[in-house]
């Protein structure tokens, strides 16, 4: 379990959070969402141990990250929205000479997932697009089996297909002793495949709940016009979706993309509802 508490960071002066409180189970891929500069990318590397809380503390399974013992570093990986891959090398080379220090990485994985995207394995990176770049860094992600899989961005680069792979294959991933963060502003990219949702404002946790949890507190509609009970209203071809408090307790599917405009529109109204 990842375990955040009273944990404060800032950039000198630039304050990113202020006592925010999470925790991040196992056995679920949580979407980490947020509107850019809220402090996605630096949240993921206080739980990798880039970056140590001004106050506060991150624990996980009883560690502190930033010690980054052997330990610890063999069951968590980060990858970052930029391709960070020597030019000179080839994906196989490369994702052997990463799995050393990985005692659950499975080369033959690997190769099965560079196969189901469409990737080769032995060219070299400078020959590669930055689509083909990008699968190569997520099928090694996969692939090292890590307890913890932190994404940030991880379907920049990426066209329709290979995301439409991203989802099948993160699905696959997820067992009952792992967990995976996908930090994205792309919220469309990873709907259907992320349970529960973490959505953070300037230094705030607006939402931390599973998607049963904002089926009970929230109704979504698609209606003929705008519904003046509604916390917020999306005009849509046809119509509008409108997310209203669920006071009777109906059922609706939650769409993420309203449910994300409706928590950074109405801040203090979600932060009311799901106290």
């Amino acid at each position: 379990m990842i375990d955040i508490r009273e944990l404060s960071f800032a950039y000198g002066k630039q304050k990113v959070f202020e006592n925010i409180n999470l925790n991040f189970q196992e056995g679920h891929i949580y979407g980490l969402l947020g509107e850019n500069g809220v402090g996605k990318t630096t949240l993921l590397k206080i739980i990798n141990g880039l970056q140590s809380p001004n106050q506060g503390e991150c624990i996980i399974d009883g560690k502190n990250p930033f010690a980054r013992t052997p330990d610890f570093l063999q069951e968590i990986f980060f990858l970052p929205e930029g391709v960070i891959a020597p030019s000179y090398t080839t994906p196989i080379k490369y994702a052997d000479s990463i799995g050393v220090f990985y005692p659950n990485y499975d080369r033959s994985l690997f190769l099965d997932l560079m196969n189901e995207m469409e990737v080769v394995h032995d060219k070299k990176f400078e020959q590669l697009s930055y689509g083909q770049k990008k699968k190569a860094m997520f099928c090694l992600a996969v692939a090292l089996k890590t307890k913890y899989l932190l994404l940030d961005e991880p379907t920049n680069g990426l066209d329709i297909p290979s995301k439409t792979d991203f989802r099948r294959i993160m699905a696959r991933y997820t067992t009952e002793n792992t967990i995976a963060i996908i930090s994205t502003h792309q919220v469309k990219d990873i709907e259907n495949l992320i349970d529960p949702i973490v959505i953070l404002a300037k230094d705030d946790v607006l939402i931390n709940a599973s998607i049963e949890e904002i089926a009970a507190k929230l109704y979504f509609s698609f209606d003929n016009e705008q519904n003046d009970q509604a916390i917020y209203s999306e005009m849509v071809p046809g119509g509008f979706i409108n997310v209203m408090r669920n006071v009777e307790g109906l059922e609706s599917n939650v769409l993420i993309e309203p449910l994300f405009n409706t928590a950074v529109r109405n801040r203090q109204v979600i932060k009311e509802i799901f106290r």
